[in-house]
């Protein structure tokens, strides 16, 4: 199993120099985590949905992107794939062959080649991540600083009674933004009001007003923005059903939960493709 046989050719793309805003309509659009950066039909670089939220001021593509993305050969076995994402916490890697980006692979590809394995490892011991949950009311701009800060990809939203009602992610958080115009006022007075010589007559005062463009959260509780009817999956499920639970339902995370249905952690698909690391492999065969 190699990348070539689970890549894409029809790689969605952005160009320098380009607008933050056509990025964002593109995320919104498709559903997808991120887009590579070309110059003069060059990869030069990859913007993903954390960096527009982490960056939310931020308009120019240079100064968004991450530049020079780990890449990867279409002949390469899969196993290498997930070995890069794994040790440089990415999502996903552009597939180039003689300096030219022939298609990409993403973290949902290699799902879509676990499923195939049908490997019946139990996800428990090695996959499933501690987690902890969101009030349903929780307002979505602190619901982004969270993600931004706990490194979380989803979090699970409960009810007041503890019941699991529904999951936040950061493609949910890029659906329900939108684009702030504002302006600011900056003083660049040589005085301040705590100098005790410094009368507001001969203050030195300079001020200066400039626009600013950034990305914003609706100011709406998390409940309206969540996804409902989330797809669980018990402590004892097998790595290869729920790579293709996954794969089906196009989700990027399974809330797991215990026999009276109660939530108890996530499995998140970068946990899950490190079955295809080489000591996973050597795991599967004994």
């Amino acid at each position: 199993m190699v990348v070539r046989d689970f890549m894409i050719t029809d790689v969605v793309c952005v160009e320098i120099p380009g607008n933050r805003d056509d990025v964002l309509r593109i995320l919104k659009r498709t559903g997808i985590s991120g887009v590579p950066v070309l110059k003069d039909g060059e990869l030069v670089g990859i913007i993903t949905r954390k960096d527009l939220l982490r960056k939310a001021e931020e308009t120019q593509l240079g100064l968004l992107m991450t530049p020079d993305p780990v890449v990867i050969r279409p002949d390469a076995p899969i196993s290498e794939a997930a070995q890069l994402m794994v040790r440089h916490n990415i999502r996903r890697l552009p597939v180039m062959e003689g300096g030219t980006m022939v298609g990409l692979i993403s973290v949902a590809d290699l799902i879509g080649a676990i499923a195939q394995l049908r490997s019946t490892l139990p996800i428990k011991d090695n996959y499933v991540s501690k987690t902890y949950a969101l009030w349903e009311e929780t307002p979505l701009s602190l619901v982004g600083r969270i993600l931004e800060i706990s490194g979380y990809d989803a979090i699970p939203v409960l009810m007041e009674d503890g019941t699991l009602t529904g999951i936040i992610s950061e493609r949910d958080l890029i659906r329900h933004s939108r684009i702030e115009d504002g302006v600011e006022v900056s003083d660049f007075s040589n005085g301040t009001d705590d100098d005790e010589w410094t009368w507001e007559s001969i203050r030195d005062m300079h001020t200066i007003s400039y626009g600013i463009s950034k990305i914003q959260l609706l100011p709406i509780p998390v409940k309206n923005a969540m996804v409902k009817n989330v797809l669980a999956v018990p402590l004892n499920a097998e790595v290869g059903e729920c790579a293709l639970k996954m794969r089906r339902a196009r989700v990027d995370q399974l809330p797991v939960v215990n026999g009276n249905k109660r939530l108890v952690a996530m499995l998140f698909d970068r946990e899950l493709i490190k079955v295809l690391l080489p000591d996973q492999q050597a795991l599967r065969k004994n």
